[in-house]
């Protein structure tokens, strides 16, 4: 079923996609993987690894699988939020490990063991300034898709796992970058974004922009004050995401990328109090996803669960219901 199903997503390699994928892309180097200490607690195996995903970078990760995980295994990937890092979503790991999957977290870029100013963004934010003064990074969101996508690369190299059943889910800042993974990455079978499904060009429009700057406050302040605006409004967001994370308004945004995902099982967790993803966007980006199974006739591969009076985080039942979502169509 999986394998069906990363085929028939391969056939859509045009238009945004393509663009996306030229956009992200590094030069590619070996993986040159290590592999570093392994421990084993409460009947799981965790262990940590790490790859090269340019000549420049090396992405630090851990493993979780069950003890008693025999032959070729899916994967599920777990994508942390801003200010967070793998160590941070280590909790569903385990319950993933539990279930029968490996479970595998990642640091992105600027943080965790790849911030030299330790906990936190700081070193995130620093870097998102580079990138409006005119640097080539985009740690704004693309630069930690790319490492997904050379996460991919490697697992694929791994005995123990199995290529075509690749899960990807995310919290907030991991969740766009869930959605932008796989719609870039046809291997990745099933993709859950948690609170990060929005329309940025629709956000714009109606002036409801402030939730997600919010999220990368320190770096938007620089970039005004170094342009000279005192009172920033949609025009000059415009601009500074024209330099940080060009086309997250306009090709890249959620309602073209999402579609791109389908006929691939597909599950949006987002709230319906958000201040970071407005409701307006949310439906909008879900609408386009919708009409996209439909006509592939893959409806029972797409769900919203809009959480109810809930701001921006992920509940209980939430994520027990995106952990069903991985059993069912990845059969651990």
């Amino acid at each position: 079923m999986a394998t069906a199903l990363g085929l028939a997503a391969g056939c859509a390699s045009f238009g945004p996609r393509s663009d996306f994928s030229h956009l992200i892309r590094h030069p590619r180097v070996p993986l040159s993987p290590q592999i570093g200490e392994t421990s084993t607690n409460s009947g799981s195996i965790e262990s940590h690894f790490s790859f090269a995903a340019d000549a420049q970078d090396r992405v630090p990760g851990i493993l979780l699988k069950s003890e008693t995980a025999a032959g070729r295994r899916p994967v599920v990937i777990v994508l942390h939020g801003t200010g967070g890092s793998k160590t941070s979503v280590l909790p569903l790991c385990q319950k993933l490990a539990a279930k029968g999957f490996i479970a595998v977290a990642i640091d992105g870029r600027y943080h965790g063991e790849r911030a030299l100013a330790g906990k936190g963004s700081v070193d995130y934010q620093d870097a998102i300034v580079r990138a409006w003064h005119g640097s080539r990074e985009h740690p704004f969101f693309y630069d930690t898709v790319w490492d997904v996508h050379r996460l991919v690369d490697y697992l694929a190299t791994r005995e123990d796992v199995d290529p075509a059943r690749i899960g990807l889910i995310g919290i907030s800042k991991g969740g766009i970058e869930t959605y932008l993974a796989a719609a870039d990455d046809p291997r990745i079978a099933v993709a859950v974004p948690c609170i990060g499904v929005q329309s940025f060009r629709r956000e714009l429009l109606n002036d409801d922009w402030q939730g997600r700057i919010g999220t990368i406050q320190n770096a938007f302040d620089t970039a005004a004050k170094e342009a000279g605006v005192k009172k920033p409004d949609a025009v000059f967001v415009k601009a500074f995401y024209d330099r940080v994370a060009p086309g997250i308004y306009g090709k890249f945004d959620g309602p073209a990328m999402l579609p791109l995902i389908a006929p691939r099982p597909l599950l949006v967790i987002n709230s319906d109090s958000d201040p970071h993803t407005p409701m307006a966007g949310v439906i909008e980006c879900t609408n386009a996803a919708g009409r996209a199974y439909h006509a592939l006739k893959a409806d029972d591969r797409f769900a919203v669960i809009i959480q109810p009076k809930t701001g921006h985080k992920v509940l209980p039942e939430s994520e027990q219901t995106a952990i069903d979502w991985f059993v069912k169509w990845l059969k651990p």
